[in-house]
């Protein structure tokens, strides 16, 4: 237990951290939930259940990460390319998507197109393009030319893939689109042509769309179960202009045929790569958030059936023996 992840866990919950770290000593000990907030109430300054639990989630999502920078580090270092400012990058991220955008680069990948035009040797004109100060690209690709790069087109388009995964792999680029889609990201559904009859009970997301951070939980999980049971096509997308202006900003910086040949690159990176990615991110944290409403209104419900009095309108009277903290008494009356 170190000092930054107490200190993690005050901030995150806002908590004070002396609660923090004799509730984490309670729990790394053994001790459950309910006994901590039950009988350890001078430990943890009157904590109550669902204080702990959410103290023991954010211990368990720490260590989960934690572990998973040891497997980045490792599998970074053992490509020997793991430099002094990676590894601080790295050892102080305290975020999930962070850590992953970082290691994007380094993760080890099915053969990919740009792999492909790696092992083809054109990944130096991938690096002139990128450049963007070669006047004539194409007279220059003709120097890559060989008996499986027929030709310049074969050339500039292996280098425009390596460009395209170089582009989708910059944790800036992704930042940057990522920041769009947060902001102004829409779900939209179509129903199938020949599944209209059978999905009656959808009707009302036949033609949907609506922005994605303003759908309520239960139409956001009735959508993504129509989608399920094969009756709607779902879709999560921002404008792609918007997008694009913002990772051509990034990375176009000349105005000559390099520069052409890198704009077509980003495009082909964001629709092919970085759009799908960021989609499938962002439904992934929608459904969670959705599941998460979900369980607190059926327990909210749950809560208020188990408080209806069990006996009917009679009057009540509860004992709860405690040696420690003597008996305690309830009486309740017909109307309780």
């Amino acid at each position: 237990m170190t000092d930054t992840i107490t200190q993690l866990i005050s901030d995150a919950l806002a908590i004070g951290k002396r609660q923090v770290v004799a509730t984490m000593e309670l729990l790394e000990d053994g001790a459950t939930i309910p006994f901590i907030s039950r009988y350890r109430k001078e430990a943890t300054g009157s904590l109550d259940e669902t204080q702990v639990a959410a103290i023991d989630a954010e211990m368990k999502r720490l260590d989960t990460l934690i572990k998973r920078k040891e497997t980045v580090l490792k599998s970074i270092a053992d490509q020997e390319k793991l430099t002094p400012e990676l590894e601080s990058k790295i050892k102080n991220c305290w975020d999930t998507t962070e850590l992953e955008d970082l290691y994007l680069p380094y993760k080890p990948k099915r053969k990919t197109r740009a792999t492909k035009a790696k092992e083809l040797g054109l990944e130096p004109l991938a690096t002139i393009m990128l450049e963007q100060r070669e006047r004539d690209i194409e007279l220059r690709a003709e120097q890559f030319l060989t008996d499986e790069v027929p030709d310049v087109e074969a050339a500039l388009a292996g280098a425009r893939d390596i460009i395209a995964e170089w582009v989708n792999e910059d944790a800036n680029a992704r930042n940057s689109v990522r920041r769009i889609f947060e902001r102004s990201a829409s779900i939209g559904s179509k129903v199938f042509l020949t599944k209209q009859e059978e999905a009656a009970k959808y009707r009302d997301y036949f033609d949907y769309n609506e922005p994605l951070k303003h759908v309520p939980s239960h139409r956001l999980l009735a959508i993504l179960s129509a989608e399920e049971e094969g009756f709607l096509r779902v879709s999560i997308d921002i404008e792609e202009e918007q997008a694009l202006e913002r990772l051509e900003r990034q990375f176009v910086k000349g105005n000559n045929s390099c520069a052409d040949q890198v704009a077509l690159a980003v495009k082909d990176a964001y629709k092919r790569l970085m759009s799908p990615s960021l989609e499938i991110e962002f439904r992934n944290k929608a459904k969670e958030k959705a599941d998460e409403e979900a369980i607190k209104v059926f327990a909210e419900n749950l809560r208020q059936l188990l408080l209806a009095a069990p006996l009917g309108p009679k009057r009540t009277l509860a004992l709860d023996p405690g040696f420690r903290t003597g008996c305690k008494v309830a009486c309740l009356d017909e109307q309780r």
